[in-house]
């Protein structure tokens, strides 16, 4: 099982939703970089449960136990371990899922992977619940980017029809960027996050769930940054983005809408800002050729509607071969997408991190 990402920033997730705990292992960090654990705390508040009336009712702590790795406050230069225990755990409402396919989740494929031996409690390692140590480490990697004036900021662009309207996040500041991210609901507008909220309650009440679109810049990054081919900015930060179970699509800059512009239109043109190459658009979203230009990077993931909904739905009894209803149980998001945020800026963070350590060592 591949639980594993990273060339310079090597992280390790393991646990299942209804294991006793998860977490992750954090290898060649250097020695000497600050862990501010308020920081990281807040990344997982952001993505806490039972936040609101859209959210699963399930309430976990969230509270990191840092088990090697850090000193005095910082990295050691040794693998850097942490635990995050899972103590709200409603097991029993699982028991019908043993051999009856949830649709929309890895029920079936993960049992044919792995021979019917896979934890499919809470959908076990394939649970959305292994994001929170994602965002242990992207709130690390948070801190060591914003002591350098690189800063990743996230909105919800989008939930199911609804827009949010606001600043153009290429030229947002860090301020505007941090109200942002302090919100319950993040939108720039509050006008219409409450719309989308509105929207993702509708559905929830009809026994259904909602997707949505986040957006997503890192600014301050230096021109220089992938390689070509395989190495590509946008594929390494591509794999962690689907690494989030609830992602289904990701696109850079102008994104498919690029295919409705001319060679000229879509171009970004140089010039010279105080001393900087800069470009005029960013339609490219801040890389060519796989490597960063200087711009910030621009990218959406598109996130499905929660996939556990309480209607009655068909589906197979993979055990017998034969065709079944399901009512499903269990406490679960009428829309995913405001506790997806942090996530999606946690793998923004992490991805840059790694190309910036290089293999460096790097002390404060």
């Amino acid at each position: 099982m591949s639980s594993y990402w990273g060339k310079n920033f090597k992280l390790t997730v393991f646990g299942e939703s209804h294991s006793r705990g998860i977490g992750g292992v954090i290898d060649d960090l250097p020695a000497g970089i600050p862990v501010d654990m308020e920081g990281i705390e807040r990344m997982l508040a952001r993505r806490a449960t039972g936040m609101s009336a859209i959210t699963t009712a399930r309430k976990e702590p969230d509270k990191p136990e840092i088990l090697s790795g850090v000193f005095n406050g910082r990295t050691t230069g040794t693998p850097l371990a942490f635990v995050i225990y899972n103590s709200d755990r409603h097991s029993a409402d699982y028991s019908n899922l043993a051999e009856n396919a949830r649709p929309g989740h890895a029920d079936y494929s993960g049992f044919v992977r792995y021979g019917g031996f896979n934890d499919y409690r809470g959908g076990g390692h394939f649970s959305g619940r292994l994001t929170a140590p994602l965002v242990f480490a992207g709130g690390l990697a948070t801190g060591f980017l914003e002591s350098r004036g690189i800063y990743c900021a996230a909105h919800i662009k989008s939930i199911t029809d609804i827009e949010d309207e606001g600043p153009d996040i290429e030229s947002l500041t860090y301020e505007q960027a941090k109200a942002v991210k302090d919100k319950p609901f993040p939108t720039f507008s509050d006008e219409r996050g409450k719309l989308m909220y509105d929207r993702a309650l509708e559905a929830k009440n009809s026994l259904d769930s909602v997707g949505g679109v986040i957006e997503c810049s890192i600014a301050g990054l230096p021109a220089g940054l992938g390689d070509p081919i395989f190495g590509a900015f946008e594929s390494r930060l591509a794999e962690l983005l689907f690494a989030v179970p609830a992602v289904k699509g990701v696109e850079f800059g102008a994104g498919f809408g690029i295919t409705e512009m001319t060679g000229s239109a879509a171009n970004d043109e140089f010039y010279m800002d105080g001393g900087r190459v800069r470009t005029k658009t960013n339609n490219n979203g801040g890389i060519n050729g796989g490597i960063t230009n200087g711009m910030p990077v621009v990218f959406r993931a598109a996130v499905k509607p929660t996939p556990s909904v309480s209607r009655p739905q068909s589906t197979v009894n993979f055990k017998t071969g034969t065709d079944t209803g399901l009512v499903i149980k269990g406490r679960h998001d009428a829309c995913i997408v405001p506790r997806a945020v942090p996530v999606i800026e946690s793998c923004a963070a992490l991805c840059a991190m790694d190309f910036l350590l290089g293999g460096k060592k790097i002390n404060d």
